[in-house]
């Protein structure tokens, strides 16, 4: 079957004088009106979407001395918050999140969401023993207020831009049990496995959009972290392996020789080295441990966020990952021994190596030293150089949570964007460069990605967003995170933001220009703090297209695609070539370009690209084609790469 590209020979004429069968609802004043942006770039955030020369950020670096007490499951802790005032303004209160709140009987959580209020299962959240401030070598006690999941801390003088405080605390809190969600225990054959996440009073932002970013943490709306480093110990009873963000800085402290010799073999191994082995988990639950008890030690630098995981029951494996520039990092799996298997988390490891790899090479360079897949109950959660997978999760399910969650270590790990406002920025790009990451795995051993984040039904995405699209009581995507009902969250934070960045790259703006945008974007505001803005004014200004028709159809609105075909005529000339007229109307709000295929009566095809500009002052259009022979069938979008919404009118015969 012959193809071929139709470009010079195609004429496009508007057609205000052919009838429409169905009456259109397009209006392209309001898609292309001019009043997208509703600010200009300033000192902070410059029109082009980059930071401004004067942006600034505040700073949270973190010393934190943690216990647990294995019998109680209560968590105990001394933290120092070294807070830094970059900002223009002097601040009189310091906020913090005080996520372990949320467990409380009263907490807002419970009741923002219809039916939680009845939850029976609760935490008393944090218990505080002492907070202080300390501010040029002075101490007092602080003068502080608990507001739900915040902490509110009141100066007696108003913090100076360009000043420093530390900030003293001493608390404990139960840790949650299965009800944790993403911080919990849970028992194995071998032992608990403690998942600790959230787990220390942390400051909140203040940046030039909001101030504050102290919304209440209810449980969809994630996160928003001020960047420092982290110096962390936790101390557990002896024969409890500790897998934290960062890197353990005393091996020889807490390892015995032989598992300190597998992890140098295991830093310069492509293939799986176990660390720790299902018979020495098994033989070490049999043994009777005194009271002694063990520190580690961890630290991650520009970081905004630590987690952890702790078990006796732990199996533990980890490879080399081989980063651009010659660089490299350390890959690890801790599992208990029921997720063991070369179809379940034998191959964790692998996975965490392989996603790091592709996303190093293809947008931004992975840059802490080591990166851990935790086996839990959390079922898939992420944070810095961690994350928390689904302990029964196997085969494609593990390589798709696996290679999600560590891509959260680019979005909004790297690129801190604000998850409780905006959801989308993180899921939704991350579930986009998914996308593409499973292709690349292993020869696309999984690939297509076709699971609850992207086309759930396993078909075509372009087909599979329509009933979303026609969903007339859909909220925005620009909505608050909590504002998305479960019914909502999947399809608007994770399946349509992707979906929307893969039509970019595909149909609008080609490979090259769409990547060389997207990193700018990633290199701009790595470990900053970016708005939607940011990103749009990013993409147009490197991309070189005026995009705004596109935010504006896709991320602000729930707009509907349909375009058709409503009528083709043939005329042949005198010279004998042909000249076929194609009536193509847009009947709903959305615009895009696409592609349109004629097929000819000697089986040959010709291909026409028609660019969004052909819906830029009316809703129909006219294409005259001259071709060789008579054309005997027209088709809007061969491929299926649109979301139309009713592709019957897409096709035309004679």
């Amino acid at each position: 079957m012959k193809y071929s590209i139709l470009l010079l020979s195609v004429v496009f004429l508007s057609t205000h004088s052919i009838a429409q069968s169905t009456q259109s609802v397009y209006d392209p004043h309001d898609l292309f009106a001019q009043d997208f942006f509703t600010t200009n770039g300033n000192e902070f955030r410059s029109s082009n979407g980059a930071p401004g020369p004067l942006y600034w950020q505040n700073k949270a670096d973190y010393n934190i001395k943690a216990a647990i007490d294995t019998v109680s499951n209560i968590l105990t802790a001394t933290e120092t918050i070294y807070y830094t005032n970059n900002s223009p303004d002097s601040l009189p209160s310091l906020w913090l999140e005080i996520d372990q709140n949320t467990y409380k009987e009263d907490a807002r959580s419970n009741f923002y969401t219809p039916g939680r209020g009845g939850k029976k299962v609760h935490s008393n959240g944090y218990a505080f023993k002492s907070i202080s401030t300390e501010y040029k070598n002075k101490t007092s006690t602080a003068d502080y207020i608990i507001t739900d999941t915040r902490l509110q801390v009141r100066l007696t003088n108003a913090l100076p831009p360009k000043q420093s405080i530390a900030i003293h605390i001493s608390y404990q809190y139960t840790i949650p049990g299965a009800f944790g969600g993403r911080t919990d225990y849970y028992t194995t054959k071998n032992g608990k496995v403690y998942e600790i996440a959230q787990w220390y009073p942390r400051m909140c932002v203040y940046d030039d959009l909001n101030g504050w970013a102290n919304l209440p943490f209810l449980g969809s709306g994630e996160f928003y972290c001020e960047y420092g480093n982290f110096d962390y110990t936790i101390t557990v009873p002896q024969g409890i392996i500790v897998a934290g963000s960062g890197e353990l800085v005393n091996e020889q402290d807490v390892l015995s020789s032989t598992q300190i010799k597998r992890l140098n073999a295991a830093r310069a191994s492509d293939k799986t080295i176990m660390i720790r082995t299902a018979d020495e988990v098994n033989n070490d639950a049999q043994k009777t441990f005194n009271n002694k008890t063990f520190t580690w030690h961890f630290k991650m630098n520009n970081t905004r966020d630590v987690a952890f995981g702790a078990s006796k029951a732990y199996m533990w494996d980890a490879a080399k990952v081989n980063l651009p520039g010659g660089k490299k990092c350390l890959a690890m799996s801790v599992y208990p021994v029921e997720s063991a298997g070369n179809d379940a988390w034998g191959r964790a490891t692998e996975y965490l190596k392989k996603s790091i790899e592709y996303f190093s090479e293809k947008w931004f360079v992975y840059p802490y030293p080591v990166t851990i897949n935790e086996a839990g109950i959390a079922g898939g959660m992420e944070y810095p150089g961690i994350v928390f997978d689904g302990w029964h999760d196997k085969s494609d399910e593990l390589y798709w949570v696996t290679a999600h969650e560590i891509g959260h270590n680019w979005f909004p790990m790297i690129v801190g964007s604000d998850e409780r406002r905006y959801a989308w920025m993180d899921e939704g790009f991350n579930t986009f460069i998914d996308v593409y990451a499973a292709d690349d795995f292993n020869n696309g051993e999984y690939a297509p990605k076709r699971d609850g984040e992207y086309a759930p039904g396993k078909g075509n995405p372009a087909d599979e967003i329509v009933p979303l699209l026609k969903d007339s009581l859909a909220p925005s995507m620009m909505s608050r995170a909590d504002m998305l009902t479960e019914k909502y969250r999947h399809p608007l934070v994770y399946f349509k933001p992707a979906f929307g960045l893969v039509l970019l790259r595909e149909v609008v703006l080609g490979h090259d220009r769409f990547d060389y945008a997207f990193k700018k974007y990633t290199e701009r505001w790595a470990y900053k703090h970016p708005s939607p803005d940011d990103f749009f004014r990013t993409m147009n200004n490197e991309a070189g297209e005026d995009l705004s028709w596109f935010w504006k159809e896709w991320f602000v609105n729930n707009w509907q695609l349909d375009i058709a075909v409503s009528d083709v005529s043939n005329k042949t000339g005198e010279d004998g070539s042909n000249t076929a007229s194609i009536v193509i109307n847009n009947l709903q709000k959305m615009a895009m370009p696409c592609t349109v295929e004629l097929d000819l009566k000697d089986g040959s095809k010709q291909l026409i690209q028609l660019p969004v500009e052909t819906w830029l002052q009316s809703s129909r259009f006219t294409l005259r084609v001259k071709t060789i022979q008579v054309v005997q069938s027209v088709i809007i979008d061969p491929k299926h790469e649109l979301p139309d919404s009713n592709r019957d009118n897409n096709v035309w015969k004679e």
